[in-house]
């Protein structure tokens, strides 16, 4: 473990490793993708990505998930890491390899493992966010797992070529431990 943080991340059927400047054409392949409809839209080239990823602030943690196997398949952050206030935001969420991780719950994972890193690790006592209004399946699927809605920025996200709120949404460290981590680990099938 680094002075901010673990450097590697072990679940049982993922693996966090930190995202370096060499993931910089396959994560800049997947944000292209017609999956990312409601991220934000960033780089263009291969060597914006670079750049981008090159130039993340010290109180972020950006990942590559992959399989046991090495295989990458996605990306997630905690940004705006914020120990005085103990909160961060769970970010850039993207599964890229949606047939690698049929079947598996790479997803649920990744999360629990962003999860653990703030409230176990880093002793944070609330993780939020915001997800584009229209995509309600983010949306439930956060609330599945023990996001609580705190509330609307109305016509905060231009995405798509028109605006649309975001919805708020927030997990504070008790409700990690009574209603995400359990649904989560019966969902990975651990105990």
């Amino acid at each position: 473990m680094s002075a901010f943080g673990p450097e590697v991340i072990h679940g049982h059927h993922v693996t966090l490793r930190p995202l370096v400047v060499a993931d910089a054409a396959r994560t800049l392949a997947w944000r292209l993708s017609d999956r990312t409809t409601y991220l934000n839209r960033g780089a263009e080239t291969v060597a914006e990505q670079s750049a981008w990823i090159g130039s993340r602030p010290r109180n972020e943690r950006n990942f590559i998930i992959e399989l046991r196997s090495g295989t990458p398949v996605g990306m997630v952050s905690l940004i705006a890491i914020d120990p005085a206030n103990r909160r961060a935001e769970p970010a850039r969420f993207l599964i890229g390899e949606p047939d690698a991780v049929r079947g598996i719950p790479v997803a649920v994972e990744a999360m629990q493992l962003v999860y653990g890193l703030a409230f176990d690790v880093l002793h944070l006592q609330r993780v939020y966010g915001t997800v584009a209004s229209d995509n309600r399946l983010m949306i439930k699927w956060q609330k599945s797992f023990g996001m609580q809605e705190e509330g609307r920025l109305r016509r905060h996200l231009f995405l798509d070529g028109r605006f649309q709120d975001a919805v708020c949404l927030g997990l504070l460290e008790e409700e990690y431990r009574t209603v995400a981590l359990p649904r989560m680990n019966a969902l990975i099938r651990r105990p």
